[in-house]
């Protein structure tokens, strides 16, 4: 098999530690449903899906029915999928079928999944999503009721899987009046249910961010995204968990993430030449450079021209040039010896060196989640220890 022009490495004892942490954090007897959207945060979902397993992770979330097949097919038996985003009506069969649990944010929907339902001869598994706040998706107040009349006459057919909603930015707490707003519209539902004798099998509405600072929101699970992949969702959440433990900084995450390639070339350029296209480097003095075979189709951003390092031999080399669509270029003047085929990390540590994800995120201005998710899903993954 051919090789790709670069690979990324993900390490189990990392993540392992992650889910331990935030098991810790969120107590006993609360289920974690690893939040694998967009590829399992530039993971891999397939990969990844396995590695969370072996954490002790049984229940996984998708936003969308496309990834729920893909973690379906990595899956074991005893784990769950569930969709939080788009299930096309047509999907709905292949959903209940294949016992994936789904969110139902609107009333009209619960009538196709009856009809699915009787189909096929399963039951479907709901989670009614509620409107509180970040009007995205969830039912209206007016819907409310209905749907649980609904839910409660067709018991059989509809499990009322869950109840659950979506802050609209837990992870900064100057939305901690939203954040409490929404907490209480999901309670007065809650309500709702009871009164009516219809209760959901679980409630979940934390993320990361509420998991980790917003003990009263943790309830009978939590959907984890960025944190198990060993990033704290915000500043805010971090500053919190140091105050909690009394620390002046805490390693209690670890990325999981490694992005390596390997040399192309290495050419000397002489003093006064341009290096790559255009004019936005010119060598001051003589230089040797070393060329890298990926650009930004390859999920490395055109905004690192110039600006961004990469890791050989355990030293740091700064891009020169602009970042073409499969080739930049990096000074290695100052590293002796580097040859073609030394390998090169792109993010993550090489001997006592450390290129972070946030160094690309501070002059890119995409989010840790942006800069991840975009990665492509054709770069190969491989989990390591």
């Amino acid at each position: 098999m051919v090789r790709h022009s670069s690979r990324i490495e993900l390490s189990q004892s990392s993540l392992t530690n992650n889910i331990n942490f935030i098991r810790k954090k969120i107590g006993e007897g609360v289920r974690i449903s690893s939040v694998v959207k967009a590829n399992a945060y530039g993971h891999g979902i397939r990969s990844f899906v396995k590695m969370a397993e072996k954490a002790g992770v049984g229940h996984f979330a998708t936003a969308s029915a496309f990834e729920a097949e893909e973690v379906l097919d990595a899956k074991s038996d005893s784990s769950d999928v569930m969709i939080m985003g788009i299930l096309y009506d047509e999907d709905i069969v292949w959903a209940v079928e294949n016992e994936i649990e789904f969110y139902v944010f609107n009333y009209e929907r619960l009538a196709l999944v009856l009809e699915a339902a009787k189909k096929t001869g399963k039951q479907a598994k709901v989670h009614i999503e509620v409107e509180t706040g970040a009007n995205r998706t969830g039912l209206t107040k007016v819907d409310f009721l209905p749907t649980l009349a609904f839910l409660k006459k067709h018991s059989k057919e509809i499990a009322f899987k869950g109840l659950c909603t979506h802050f609209g930015g837990a992870e900064n707490f100057s939305n901690q009046f939203k954040i409490n707003m929404q907490h209480e519209r999901f309670k007065n539902f809650l309500k709702q249910c009871h009164q009516k004798n219809i209760v959901p099998e679980i409630r979940h509405i934390a993320c990361s961010a509420a998991a980790l600072a917003y003990k009263d929101t943790v309830y009978d699970m939590v959907r984890i995204g960025v944190a198990q992949y060993g990033f704290w969702p915000s500043p805010d959440i971090y500053y919190s968990h140091l105050q909690e433990i009394g620390k002046q900084s805490d390693g209690a995450l670890k990325r999981i993430f490694t992005w390596k390639t390997d040399v192309m070339d290495v050419r000397d350029v002489e003093a006064g030449e341009f290096i790559g296209y255009g004019t936005s480097y010119q060598a001051s003095q003589n230089m040797k450079v070393a060329v890298m075979p990926l650009g930004y189709s390859n999920g490395y951003p055109r905004a690192q021209s110039n600006r961004g390092h990469v890791l050989i031999k355990g030293k740091k080399a700064q891009v020169v040039g602009l970042i073409n669509m499969n080739l930049f270029m990096v000074d290695v003047s100052h590293i002796p010896d580097v040859q073609v085929g030394d390998e090169v990390v792109l993010v993550g540590r090489q001997n006592n060196n450390t290129i972070n994800i946030s160094s690309f995120t501070q002059v890119t201005q995409l989010l840790n989640n942006e800069m991840l998710s975009r990665l492509p899903s054709a770069i190969p993954r491989k989990v390591v220890k």
